[in-house]
């Protein structure tokens, strides 16, 4: 599954890099903040802790050459996860974007899988398609583990699809 995901994935980068775009614009790097929802797969190489996960995050403008974010994880088993770091996008013409992001937050197991301590990192690589109102529809991998600050350290990978929307389309600025 993960490869035919992978292969898909490397398919449709090439033919989006290779179509033709319009010249890239400045506004490359004046993307505004997001509001991110996710829905995806928790443990999608292991069957015996799967679960639905769900995601709300805020991705800020840029601040130099990274955008901070903060975000809520949940899944359907009642793990919670607080978590908040750094991305940074990288555009291919004016239409995809892949985002690296490296986190740290709190994680709570509720009836979930134990991840062997509270204390949680997570690194992601995310490719979206970028619309002309700078929304965006990606998907996600993501792998969540305490970096062995604990002798047990299961770690998780996470497959997610992103709906990522402008702030200001959710709060428009006042006139």
């Amino acid at each position: 599954m993960v490869s035919r995901f992978v292969g898909t994935l490397a398919v449709c980068l090439l033919a989006f890099g290779l179509a033709p775009t319009e010249a890239v614009a400045d506004d490359l790097d004046d993307d505004p903040p997001f509001i991110a929802l996710g829905v995806g797969l928790f443990e999608v190489f292991k069957s015996e802790d799967r679960a639905a996960d769900f995601r709300l995050e805020y991705k800020h403008s840029r601040l130099w050459f990274f955008k901070p974010w903060v975000g809520f994880e949940a899944t359907s088993k009642g793990a919670t996860y607080v978590v908040g770091g750094v991305l940074f996008d990288i555009y291919f013409g004016r239409r995809i974007v892949i985002t690296p992001s490296f986190g740290a937050g709190w994680w709570r197991n509720g009836g979930g899988k134990d991840l062997g301590n509270n204390v949680q990192f997570r690194t992601q690589l995310e490719v979206a398609y970028r619309f002309n109102d700078r929304s965006r529809i990606g998907v996600a991998l993501s792998h969540i583990s305490n970096a062995s600050l604990s002798s047990d350290n299961p770690g998780v990978e996470i497959l997610n699809l992103y709906y990522s929307i402008p702030l200001n389309k959710i709060f428009p600025p006042s006139p």
